[in-house]
C-alpha cells in the first residue's frame, strides 16, 4: 500500500473522573447483559463480522486485520459500504513509559448478536483494554469504542494511538459498470477535527474522527506494523490519557463513508456522534424482536442455541444498496452480494421465522435483477452489488423460484404476491423446457447445483426441482383462475415424477442417478472422476469408477441412461422435495448415510473414505479455494429434510446434530459454509437447513394462509418429550404451539391471535382416545392420521392409545 502519513496528537489531555456513567460506559455495561459467546483461543486469527445493512466490518478475532478473500484478491475483509470498500482496517496501540503495546493480539473475543468485544490484557503494566464495535441500522457508518482501564492503584499516563488504513475501491466486477480504482488521498480538517479520504478519480469518500471538542494536529509515524495491499493511504491520531488508580477512559472512534460525496459522509459522522446510545438501543430492541420470532424451547440446548443464532447470522448478511435494492447476500467474506439460488433456499426458512420484510425485499431484488438481465423468466445466479451479473442463471434456479413464491404464499396468503410474480413464473417455466430440453423428454439440460466441469446433462436436482415447480405452479394457476394451465402444469409434474422414479433410479447403487446422459458423456466424466479420487487417495472410489467404466465400455456410446458416478449430494433432492417413491426413498436415504462424516453430508461422495467418521477436526482445504473434499451445511440440511419428509425425525435430528457440531467451531455464534471451519464464515442458507426441519417438520407447521387454516402434524424426535415454539407468524395470525408426549399421552396445544382461523391438528391413528378443547369443526382420517379441524383462541388435543 502507498501511504500518505498523517499523525495527530492531542493538545488537550483527557482526565478520568468519578461521575455518572457516560453513554459510552453505559454501552459497555449493557453489553454484559446480552448473550455473548466467547471464541476459542486457537481461532483468534480467524475472521469475524460486525454486521450492518449498509456498512460492515470484517477483521480478525484477535483485533488485527489481514488480506482476505479471492473475488477482489485480498480485499474482501476490512470495512465495506457496498458497492465500494472504505478501509482495509486499522491499527491501535497504547504507550506507557515509552513502551508500545499494539492492540492486535487479543486475549479473548466475545461475539454478541449485533456487536463484538475484544479484550487485551497487559498485566505487566496494569492496563487492560476492551474494544467494542457495532453498526447502527440504516446508517453508512460504524462506531468503535476503546475502553482503557488502569487496574493498578497507581496513576498512569497512557498514550493511545489509532491509525486508519484507507482503501477506497470498487466491488468485484466494478469494471463492468465503469468503476475504476484510483489513488486515495487523505486530508485533515481543523474546523471539524476529522479526517477525510477521497479516491482521486471517483466521488468515493470515507471520514473518521473521535469525540467532539478535541483539537488535533498532524504528526508523522505509526507504532504498529500493518501493510495491506492496494492504492490506499493511511493516517491516524494519538491522545494522552491520565488515569488515576483503578479508573478508566473510553475513546470513541466514528467511521462513515459515502459513494456520493464528502458532505453526505460528514452528515453521517455527525449523526453517529449525536445518536450513539439511541442507535445502540434501537438495534438491541430489533434484535430482541428477531430472537422472539419462532423462538423454540427444545430438549437439545445446543441445537436450540444454534437455531437462535442463525436468525442473527442471516441479519448480518443484509445488504441495502442504493439503486440496486435490499436483500441478503449469500455469505461472508467472499459472497456478500446477491444470488438467486441462495435466496431461494434461505427464504423458505426466513418466512417460517417471521422475516416477511426481508423475504419480500429480497424477492423484489432478485426478480428485478433477473428481469433486467434476462427478461424471459430465467432467474439470475450471481450479481455483484454494483448490478453487474456474473452468471445469468443455472438451470435449477428458475424452477426453484416458482416453489419459493409458492412457499411464501402458503405462509402469507398474499394473492397480490402471486399476481405480481406469476407472469415471470409462466415465462420461466416456458424458458426451462423450450430452450433447455432439446430432446423434448421434459428433462432440462444444464448445470444445476453441482458446477462440476462437463456435468451439465440432465441433472437429478434440476429434474426434482422442476417436478416440484410444475406441481406448485399448478396450484398457483388454479388460485389465479387459470384452470387449463393448472391442468397442463400438473400433467408435466406427474410425468416428471414418473421419469424421476424410473429413468433416474439406479438399483445397483440404491440411489438416484447424478445425471442422465450418453455412455460417451459418462466415460469422459469417469476419467476426470478417477483422477480426482486418485489424487485424493480414495482407493474405493477409484475401484468403483474403474468397474463402472469397464461395464460402460461394452455399451453403445450413444446409449442414454442414468449414471451414479460422483455420489453428489443432489441425488438426495427427490427425498427433499418428496417426489421419491416411499420404498425408493427408504433405500436412497440409507445409501446417503454412507457419504457423511461427523459434521454432515459430503458435497461429492467419492471424496469420502473409511476415515470419514473420525474427521471431526479442522477442514484441510487446498491452498487455492475449492470445495473438494467438502462437507457442507446445505447438503446436510437437504439430507435432514429428506429424512423428515419420509417420517424419520430421528434421522433428521442426527443430521442437525452433525451440523451443530460446527456451530461456534471457529467463529462463536456462527457456522461455516464448509464444515467445520472453511470457506464462508457465515452462510445464509443455514436458515433453510435448520428452519425447515425444525419449524415445518418437527413442529409440523404447514400453513395454508390463503384459506386461513394452519395444518399441524408434529414429527418430534423420539427422545423429545416436550417442546414449544412461539410467535410463529402466518398471514395476519400469530401462533404459539406446545407439544408434550409423556406416559403414552400426547398433547398438542395451540394459541392464536385470530380465533376464527382453523387449526387442523393431526394425530396418528394409533392414538385411539382423543379429547378436544376448542370448537371442533370437522374430523377425518388420511394417510394414517386423524385430522381434527378446530377454531378458537386456544385449542388443544389430548390423545392416548
Amino acid at each position: 500500500m502507498t501511504h500518505r502519513f498523517l499523525m495527530l496528537g492531542l493538545i488537550a489531555t483527557l482526565f478520568s473522573c468519578q461521575a455518572p456513567l457516560t453513554p459510552t460506559q453505559v454501552l459497555f455495561e449493557d453489553v454484559k447483559s446480552q448473550e455473548g459467546l466467547i471464541g476459542k483461543s486457537d481461532y483468534l486469527k480467524s475472521p469475524f463480522v460486525t454486521g450492518g445493512d449498509r456498512i460492515y466490518l470484517i477483521g480478525n478475532q484477535d483485533g488485527s486485520f489481514s488480506d482476505l478473500g479471492w473475488h477482489v484478491q485480498g480485499e474482501m475483509g476490512g470495512i465495506w459500504l457496498h458497492p465500494i470498500k472504505l478501509m482495509d482496517g486499522f491499527t491501535s496501540s497504547i504507550k506507557v513509559e515509552n513502551q508500545t503495546y499494539c492492540l492486535d493480539k487479543a486475549s479473548s473475543f466475545t461475539n454478541f448478536p449485533f456487536s463484538n468485544l475484544h479484550q487485551f490484557e497487559f498485566s505487566s503494566i496494569g492496563i487492560e483494554v476492551e474494544r467494542l464495535q457495532f453498526v447502527p441500522d440504516g446508517k453508512e457508518g460504524l462506531t468503535i469504542l476503546f475502553r482503557v482501564q488502569n487496574v493498578d492503584k497507581s496513576a498512569k499516563t497512557v498514550q493511545f494511538q489509532f491509525n486508519a488504513f484507507v482503501d477506497l475501491l470498487p466491488v468485484w466486477l466494478g469494471e463492468r459498470t465503469g468503476m475504476q480504482d484510483q489513488q486515495d488521498l487523505i486530508s485533515f480538517d481543523e474546523m471539524t477535527n476529522t479526517f477525510s479520504a477521497k479516491d482521486q478519480g471517483n466521488p468515493w469518500v470515507t471520514v473518521w474522527g473521535t469525540a467532539e471538542g478535541i483539537t488535533l494536529f498532524p504528526e508523522n509515524g505509526f507504532d504498529c506494523n500493518y501493510s495491506p495491499k492496494g492504492n490506499g493511504a493511511a493516517a491516524g491520531f494519538s491522545l494522552e490519557i491520565n488515569l488515576p488508580g483503578e479508573t478508566e477512559q473510553i475513546i470513541p472512534v466514528f467511521i462513515a463513508g459515502s459513494s456520493e460525496s464528502e458532505l453526505k459522509a460528514m452528515e453521517t459522522l455527525v449523526d453517529l456522534r449525536k445518536n450513539l446510545d439511541t442507535d445502540w438501543y434501537a438495534k438491541k430492541k430489533r434484535y430482541e424482536s428477531l430472537a422472539n420470532l419462532s423462538e423454540i424451547q427444545i430438549p437439545d440446548s445446543d441445537l436450540q442455541n444454534a437455531f437462535q443464532w442463525i436468525k442473527y447470522n442471516t441479519d448480518w448478511l443484509v445488504r441495502d444498496v442504493p439503486g440496486i435494492g435490499r436483500g441478503f447476500g449469500a455469505g461472508l467474506q467472499d459472497y456478500p452480494w446477491f444470488f438467486g439460488v441462495d435466496s431461494e433456499y434461505t427464504i423458505q426458512g426466513l418466512i417460517a421465522t417471521g422475516r416477511k420484510d426481508l423475504v419480500y425485499s429480497t424477492l423484489e431484488l432478485i426478480h428485478n435483477l433477473s428481469e433486467k438481465e434476462n427478461g424471459n423468466g430465467r432467474i439470475i445466479h450471481e450479481v455483484s452489488t454494483n448490478g453487474a451479473v456474473f452468471n445469468p442463471g443455472n438451470i435449477n434456479e428458475t424452477p426453484q423460484w416458482t416453489s419459493t413464491i409458492w412457499e411464501v404464499y402458503r405462509w402469507t396468503g398474499d394473492k397480490e404476491l402471486l399476481e405480481k410474480y406469476f407472469p415471470s413464473i409462466e415465462k420461466g417455466l416456458d424458458w426451462l423446457l423450450r430452450e433447455n430440453d432439446k430432446d423434448g423428454n421434459l428433462l432440462a439440460d444444464g448445470y444445476g447445483m453441482m458446477e462440476i466441469h462437463g456435468l451439465k446433462s440432465e441433472m437429478i436436482d434440476v429434474a426434482a426441482y422442476s417436478q416440484k415447480a410444475f406441481a406448485d405452479a399448478s396450484k398457483m394457476a388454479e388460485i389465479l383462475g387459470k384452470t387449463e394451465l393448472s391442468k397442463s402444469y400438473q400433467q408435466t409434474a406427474d410425468a416428471l415424477a414418473d421419469k424421476i422414479n424410473s429413468d433416474f433410479w439406479v438399483e445397483e447403487f440404491g440411489s438416484y442417478a447424478d445425471f442422465i446422459g450418453t455412455v460417451e458423456e459418462a466415460l469422459h466424466l469417469i476419467d476426470d472422476a478417477i483422477i480426482r479420487a486418485d489424487t485424493l487417495k480414495k482407493p474405493w472410489a477409484v475401484e468403483e469408477l474403474k468397474a463402472t467404466k469397464a461395464k460402460l465400455s461394452t455399451l453403445p456410446k450413444d446409449q442414454k441412461q442414468g449414471f451414479v458416478l460422483f455420489h453428489n449430494w443432489v441425488v438426495n433432492t427427490p427425498m427433499e422435495t418428496g417426489v421419491a417413491d416411499p420404498e425408493k426413498a427408504k433405500i436412497a436415504l440409507a445409501t446417503a448415510k454412507k457419504y457423511t462424516n461427523p459434521f454432515g453430508t459430503f458435497v461429492t461422495g467419492i471424496d469420502r473414505d473409511e476415515q470419514a467418521e473420525n474427521e471431526d477436526g479442522s477442514f484441510a482445504g487446498s491452498k487455492s479455494f475449492s470445495y473438494t473434499g467438502a462437507v457442507m451445511t446445505l447438503p446436510t440440511g437437504v439430507s435432514a429434510i429428506g429424512e423428515g419428509r419420509y417420517g424419520n425425525p430421528d434421522g433428521a435430528l442426527d443430521y442437525l446434530k452433525r451440523m451443530t457440531r460446527s456451530f461456534g467451531f471457529a467463529l462463536p455464534g456462527s457456522m461455516y459454509e464448509v464444515s467445520p471451519d472453511y470457506g464462508m464464515f457465515t452462510q445464509a442458507w443455514n436458515m433453510y437447513s435448520f428452519g425447515v426441519p425444525i419449524v415445518m417438520q418437527f413442529f409440523g407447521i404447514q400453513p395454508d394462509a390463503g384459506n386461513k387454516v394452519i395444518y399441524i402434524r408434529p414429527q418430534m424426535p423420539t427422545a423429545w418429550e416436550e417442546a414449544s415454539i412461539q410467535k410463529v407468524i402466518v398471514g395476519d395470525n400469530e401462533i404459539k404451539l406446545s407439544y408434550v408426549d409423556k406416559s403414552g399421552v400426547r398433547a398438542i396445544e395451540v394459541e392464536q391471535t385470530q380465533s376464527k382461523w382453523g387449526i387442523s391438528i393431526e394425530i396418528p391413528e394409533e392414538f385411539s382416545k382423543v379429547k378436544v378443547l376448542g370448537k371442533e369443526v370437522s374430523s377425518d382420517t388420511k394417510d394414517g392420521y386423524r385430522r381434527i379441524l378446530i377454531t378458537g383462541k386456544k385449542v388443544r388435543v389430548e390423545a392416548s392409545k
